[in-house]
């Protein structure tokens, strides 16, 4: 199917000023550091043909969600930084998105300047779709090139209310994630495999009623599995869980077990966990195993199970998918052609004392070296989702992958089907 709007390539820019919507929405710790530059990086060849086309570059963006413009912690500015690194060159950076500082440093521009503006969310009106804040930033530029994935599911100014104030095109970036996505979720390879992380299942509600449907295997893990288990019937002690969800968690269960009465349809939840009372590097875990025993009955053998390998304690928290259930999801993708991953198994933040995964990883990592091949065939594989990618980035696991996407909840949007108005408001290809 590929892409269906039209893109730069299929405008003539040459010679022209530019405006760029890049999602920078990117970790910056306290010493103004930047943390995960994925987004980055992934940004640089849509920027990089611009300056080979002799443009001159504007780029907008957001980052966080700022009370306002004082909130100096959400500045734009190191991102400026990084990229001058990236190229190897100046950045120039302007201190507002509209007003006299924008203004002055966008008519200084020449041929081959790249200029970042400061923080679209400083103004209320970007989240607002203000009509007047976009005619304001349609002035930075001849023609708006959308390439910030990460935000085209929203209504924003810089995203929908601009495109009719300037001729609107994709960026390579865009054009890759969506075409990549949608060919995906039309006409993939099957068997399709799709596993699901997070926390809440009101997130991704949309996603998994199509998946159910649509999929050959679902998996559910991270602390959404909890929500799903508890409508099962098991204890899940102090896990992390939004009770608010049981009703939509017993409805996608009654949905899949439908459909796998009446075809070849797995619908799986973990069978066991890594439990801790704590989650620091130095808890102490255990395996729970509450669905086959076999972990328990082994550990046990030759006596019976203590009622602790098979039951959650009251302060106990799910925190990883057990060694059983990760065996069993990549197990199942070695069947596959096509695998879409959103969301960690467990808790990766937590950093390991003795080796490279942490103790809370494992599950996560298990899907990754699947992904990568590792226990035979290698399915093509898509991956979104903040939490996951920067489990990637930092495990460098990047290149185990066929796409990672830099939008979580825009590739989500984009799989279920839903409007996605930064798309939907470029110019067509005809």
């Amino acid at each position: 199917m590929g892409f269906w709007k039209r893109t730069l390539k299929e405008y003539n820019l040459y010679g022209k000023q530019v405006l760029v919507r890049a999602d920078y929405n990117v970790p910056i710790d306290e010493t103004g550091t930047i943390t995960d530059d994925y987004r980055i990086t992934q940004s640089l060849p849509t920027i990089q043909y611009l300056l080979e086309q002799a443009c001159s570059v504007v780029i907008v963006s957001h980052l966080g969600r700022p009370k306002d413009k004082h909130d100096q912690k959400y500045s734009l500015e190191p991102v400026a930084k990084r990229l001058a690194e990236r190229f190897n060159r100046e950045v120039k950076f302007a201190h507002d998105s509209v007003g006299d500082d924008a203004k002055q440093k966008v008519g200084q521009l020449q041929p081959g300047d790249i200029l970042l503006l400061e923080n679209l969310r400083f103004h209320k009106e970007e989240e607002a779709n203000d009509d007047n804040f976009a005619k304001q930033l349609a002035q930075h530029g001849e023609v708006f090139v959308q390439d910030g994935f990460g935000v085209v599911h929203r209504a924003h100014a810089s995203t929908d209310a601009i495109t009719k104030h300037i001729p609107s095109v994709a960026g390579l970036l865009l054009e890759r994630e969506a075409g990549t996505i949608v060919d995906a979720m039309a006409e993939p390879d099957r068997p399709l495999m799709t596993i699901i992380g997070g926390a809440k299942v009101s997130d991704k509600i949309d996603v998994l009623r199509r998946f159910v449907e649509h999929a050959d295997v679902v998996a559910i893990g991270g602390a959404m599995a909890n929500v799903f288990l508890q409508a099962r019937g098991i204890s899940t002690g102090n896990s992390k869980a939004s009770q608010e969800d049981l009703p939509l968690a017993r409805e996608i269960i009654e949905v899949a077990t439908r459909r796998s009465q009446e075809s070849d349809f797995v619908f799986y939840l973990p069978q066991d966990a890594v439990v801790a009372s704590e989650i620091t590097p130095r808890a102490k875990t255990r395996i729970v195993d509450w669905g086959s025993h076999v972990f328990a009955d082994i550990e046990a053998y030759p006596n019976k199970p203590d009622r602790t390998a098979v039951e959650m304690g009251d302060k106990d928290m799910i925190l990883d998918i057990g060694p059983y259930s990760g065996a069993f999801i990549a197990g199942a993708m070695q069947l596959c052609k096509t695998v879409i991953w959103n969301g960690a198994m467990g808790v990766t933040e937590v950093k390991s004392l003795q080796g490279p995964v942490g103790p809370f990883s494992h599950g996560t990592e298990t899907i990754v070296q699947a992904c990568g091949g590792a226990f035979g065939n290698q399915p093509h594989s898509i991956v979104g989702g903040g939490d996951t990618v920067g489990y990637l980035e930092s495990t460098d696991a990047l290149d185990h992958f066929s796409h990672v996407s830099t939008g979580g909840g825009a590739s989500l949007e984009l799989m279920a089907g839903n409007r996605m108005p930064g798309i939907e408001s470029l110019w067509d290809k005809e």
